[in-house]
């Protein structure tokens, strides 16, 4: 380290004696607080120049610096003497300052702190102005040799305040400020600067080197305030929560929580240092919150039952707060929603079961109102939608309804039947954006079923019923259900029902080519049209036997010949059962018009020959099955277009006589009597179930086969897991029925089991 001169004006030499009597009656007006001139202030920066930059002192810098090896701490004599009387100014300076203030007690010891810190930091500043080319040379110097405890002029003051008025009044300005600080809590007005002043003067002095190098700039705050700060609020509001408590209901307990936690908040912005923010808001969370857990859950179940959702969104904003303390709310409110679920589906007693939308739109009430609560109370917050979720997930599938059916396969069944009830034509049909709504709805239900795959059949059978009979209410609505359904299952699930409506597409041009083709051969007699579908998409069952009328025999040769010709190699199946036309009467005093079913048709039409018949003639005439003969008869017999001399019409003899009746009146001129058959109906829903379960077996079939294949060897619980997992989407599969498909899969040589491993299966290629 060198130092060069650079001008001549150093030449003179300045004695430490001559400058400094002056030098201290100018910091004693300092801080004193009176008024200094300019030309006086640099009057005094130049005494303390001209003693830094003597030649004597340089000189002897330069001498001693040659010596450094044999005195390492030569160089401090340059403005060492200065340093040393500036400190012991200090010194006095505030022990007297003490002797003023030590008898002080509460807010007028605050008030002496705080003045007094004001104005001795103001005067340090000067002072440190007045001494910076001392700080700049000389003490900087030093630093960086390594000196302990040496600083710049402002902060040696500090550090003498810490060391004299800081050390000896701590205790009573730290207490005289949590004093007022209960004060503020209990509702009086306070001087709030006095606080801010003293949380200034506590901030400011954490920079001394063991302060820095224990914990940072705020040490001197957190140690000799915020603990004591901290220490005295958990004290306060362990009372006073306890207190309120004790007298007042747990709703108005959080208004005031919510109050505090603002106050403190508060508090910290306006006299307090921000890094007591978190520790402050943590503390108290701990005594208002945290220590009354088990109160608020207690709470949050009455809060429930009484729909307070505006309490119910606080206690969840104070809870949130604490660390987990939000997974017993979730858990509370899954179960509160499964009960209010099952009391609802309870309450609509048997007739849910056979009133799908009475069904369906008891539950949607259920999610309706707790998905509204979800979003409100408790901000969407994904653990309450998750809690949402397996909640509906529960009733759902399994509820009073499905208790009663014997069957967890109810809840989709009723759900498509719903569909079917809207998507089907009737005066009830809602408005297209209302309808759209409700199918919104709908979903968010399909979404919490378990058996998709029932769903599918039942709404695939459905639909097909919708399309053939032509009944259903908008194609745009159907389309829009078939679109929700493949974003939840994918194309898959939903590639027959489209191939449905391809088919009604094709069938539509089909006939207008076979009219134009009968136009060109032949008059048309009568009006007939067909709709032909593709055998693997839709899911009807081939026709019993039956002897189709001779009236109809001619078209349906005319369109098989016609068929034929535009594509060979196909053959036509005839879904008879799924047929229907319309009569016109000329027996009847009225002209009617009969909308009836191929099965009531080929009845009818027999009457053209004679007014009676017996059950049995009518059978080997038209073949039909008797049960289902019976059936149909029983209708007929039943809207009185027929009549019989049997004593019941529910079990017809085969010799009982069915006589047309030709007094038969309807206020309609057009008649619709081609309603469904009871047989027909139980049977068809125990077909569905049936083939659900046949193809339930095949699917969890090719998933482990597709599982093995990849995995080549697996142990037995793994491929339980495995299957369980990948077909959780379409239905929840049962583990007995997983363990017997393994077993028709090692019969059929797919798999084997491990050699001395009974618990492992290997693929085989």
């Amino acid at each position: 380290m060198s130092y060069a001169m650079t001008s001549t004006s150093r030449s003179k030499t300045t004695n430490l004696e001559q400058i400094w009597d002056d030098l201290k009656e100018g910091i004693q007006q300092i801080f004193l607080k009176q008024s200094m001139s300019r030309p006086r202030y640099m009057q005094l920066y130049t005494h303390v120049y001209n003693y830094c930059t003597s030649v004597q002192n340089v000189n002897q810098t330069s001498r001693i610096h040659k010596k450094r090896s044999a005195n390492p701490g030569g160089a401090q004599f340059v403005g060492l003497e200065l340093y040393k009387r500036l400190k012991d100014f200090l010194k006095n300076y505030l022990s007297n300052l003490l002797r003023q203030g030590a008898d002080l007690m509460d807010e007028s010891v605050l008030t002496f702190y705080t003045q007094q810190w004001e104005g001795f930091k103001f005067s340090s500043k000067v002072l440190h102005g007045i001494c910076s080319y001392l700080n700049r040379h000389w003490v900087r110097r030093e630093c960086d040799e390594g000196r302990k405890h040496i600083y710049e002029i402002y902060n040696l003051a500090l550090v003498t305040w810490k060391d004299i008025l800081f050390k000896s009044l701590t205790s009573k300005v730290t207490n005289a400020v949590l004093v007022l600080i209960m004060r503020e809590r209990n509702g009086e007005t306070i001087n709030t600067s006095l606080i801010s002043g003293v949380i200034d003067s506590y901030v400011h002095l954490g920079i001394s080197e063991e302060d820095v190098l224990a914990g940072g700039k705020t040490i001197v705050y957190r140690d000799y305030f915020e603990s004591a700060f901290l220490a005295a609020t958990e004290q306060y509001y362990v009372a006073e929560s306890n207190t309120f408590l004790s007298h007042n209901p747990v709703t108005e307990y959080m208004k005031k929580v919510e109050s505090r936690l603002k106050e403190e908040q508060r508090r910290v912005q306006v006299y307090l240092h921000e890094s007591s923010q978190i520790e402050l808001a943590k503390k108290c969370e701990q005594v208002l919150i945290e220590k009354h857990l088990e109160t608020l859950y207690t709470e949050f179940k009455n809060l429930l039952t009484d729909d307070k959702n505006e309490d119910l969104g606080r206690m969840y904003s104070l809870t949130s707060r604490i660390p987990d303390a939000l997974n017993t709310l979730k858990a509370l409110l899954e179960d509160h929603i499964y009960t209010q679920g099952l009391n609802n589906i309870d309450k609509c007693g048997e007739t849910a079961i056979n009133d799908p939308k009475l069904y369906v739109t008891t539950m949607l009430n259920v999610h309706r109102k707790y998905h509204a609560l979800v979003l409100s109370s408790f901000n969407n917050d994904s653990g309450f939608v998750a809690a949402l979720d397996k909640a509906c997930g529960r009733f759902v599938n399994a509820n009073a309804v499905t208790k009663q059916a014997q069957n967890s396969s109810k809840s989709p069944e009723l759900l498509a039947r719903y569909c079917d009830s809207l998507l089907k034509k009737s005066a009830k049909n809602p408005e297209e954006s209302e309808l759209e709504d409700i199918l919104n709805s709908v979903m968010v239900i399909f979404k919490y079923v378990e058996d998709k795959d029932v769903f599918q059949k039942f709404y695939s059978k459905m639909l097909a019923k919708r399309l053939v009979q032509q009944h259903s209410a908008s194609d745009d609505a159907e389309a829009t259900v078939i679109s929700k359904l493949r974003e939840m299952c994918g194309y898959e699930y939903t590639n027959k029902l489209q191939r449905m409506f391809l088919d009604m597409n094709v069938s539509k041009d089909l006939n207008d080519k076979f009219k134009r083709h009968l136009q060109t051969t032949e008059n048309l007699d009568i009006d007939f049209s067909i709709q032909v579908l593709s055998s693997g998409s839709w899911p009807f069952q081939q026709s019993t036997n039956f002897t189709l009328p001779p009236e109809l025999e001619k078209s349906l040769q005319r369109f098989t010949t016609f068929y034929s010709a535009q594509h060979s190699g196909r053959k036509l199946h005839w879904l008879y059962q799924l047929s229907k036309g319309e009569l016109v009467t000329n027996c009847f005093k009225n002209k009617y018009s009969l909308q009836a079913s191929t099965y009531q048709m080929a009845v009818l039409l027999m009457y053209n020959s004679e007014d009676s018949y017996t059950v049995e003639q009518i059978h080997l005439h038209t073949n039909i099955k008797m049960d289902v003969l019976q059936q149909v008869l029983s209708i007929l017999l039943k809207i009185r277009l027929l009549v019989t001399t049997a004593s019941t019409s529910s079990e017809l003899e085969p010799s009982a006589v069915i006589r047309l009746y030709k007094d038969y009146k309807n206020k309609k001129l057009r008649v619709n009597i081609n309603v469904p058959m009871k047989t027909e109906q139980k049977q068809e829903q125990e077909q569905t179930h049936k083939y659900i379960e046949e193809d339930r077996k095949l699917l969890i079939q090719a998933c482990i086969v597709r599982i093995m294949k990849m995995r080549k060897v697996m142990k037995h619980q793994n491929l339980l897991t495995e299957v369980l997992t990948q077909l959780s989407t379409r239905f929840k599969p049962g583990i007995p029925v997983i363990k017997k498909c393994i077993d028709i899969l090692i019969e059929k040589e797919y798999l084997e089991r491990v050699e001395g491993e009974k618990d492992t299966y290997s693929y085989l290629a």
